[in-house]
């Protein structure tokens, strides 16, 4: 029969490294410790935890991973201002981001249609009522299981070479990508449930927690394409970032 955890007995069964890393980060993500701020010299560290040099390098050498701090020679260890503060997500390689779990990827097209853009659309991409656009629809798998469903539009006033592609072996953001390189991209980032449609194409039961991030990008001031991609929201993270301007300035 199981019984409930200490929390207390939880904490002291963690390696040292990781209680001192947690420690640190704790006290720089509560704002205790600002950026700027030095922290305690490894020796200090040692002391205080009764480690050795080496678990107390280990734990640091994650948080200068983790941008959260760095090392200056003969000065000491510092705290960094957070990146997420100023940044938005990468734009990934799909493919690679699944192949480097180790698992096999593959992408199939649902739907692809050339249509003249709602008025959201228009908001969307900055279009004209007479623009054109074309519509995507996607899954990407993982192995044997959704990875992501895509559902891009894709501005044909900015990449006319669009319509001659049908996109049912390559994904657009691959072909995009070669095709009009970006100067920059706007995300929005929010949970939401599945409803029954998108439960379905992700092979998860309605209602489900997922991670939508709807992405556009542009260059020259003109907007490319808008997506909306959708994952399931227990086994996917976003990491990453870059700086962007937006295009209207």
């Amino acid at each position: 029969m199981l019984g409930m955890i200490d929390p207390a007995t939880a904490v002291k069964e963690l390696p040292l490294h990781r209680r001192i890393l947690d420690d640190v980060e704790g006290r720089i993500l509560s704002g205790e410790w600002p950026p700027g701020h030095r922290i305690p010299f490894e020796h200090e560290l040692t002391e205080q935890y009764g480690c050795s040099r080496m678990t107390v390098n280990k734990a640091l050498t994650e948080l200068v991973k983790r941008g959260l701090i760095e090392r200056r020679r003969r000065s000491g260890t510092f705290v960094i201002q957070p990146q997420a503060q100023s940044a938005v997500l990468e734009i990934h390689d799909m493919e690679a981001e699944v192949r480097s779990l180790g698992l096999p990827y593959r992408y199939e097209r649902l739907a692809r249609t050339k249509r003249a853009p709602r008025a959201v659309d228009r908001r969307l991409l900055d279009l004209s009522a007479g623009g054109k656009l074309i519509d995507v629809v996607a899954v990407h798998y993982a192995g044997a299981r959704p990875f992501c469903l895509e559902e891009r539009m894709i501005n044909l006033a900015a990449v006319p070479e669009a319509d001659e592609q049908a996109f049912d072996t390559e994904p657009p953001s691959q072909w995009l990508i070669r095709q009009v390189p970006w100067s920059a991209a706007e995300h929005r980032i929010r949970a939401v449930g599945a409803d029954a449609r998108v439960a379905e194409l992700l092979h998860i039961a309605p209602g489900a927690a997922c991670l939508v991030v709807e992405r556009r990008t542009w260059s020259g001031g003109v907007y490319i394409t808008h997506a909306r991609l959708t994952y399931p929201g227990e086994s996917h993270e976003l990491v990453a970032e870059f700086a962007a301007a937006h295009p209207k300035g």
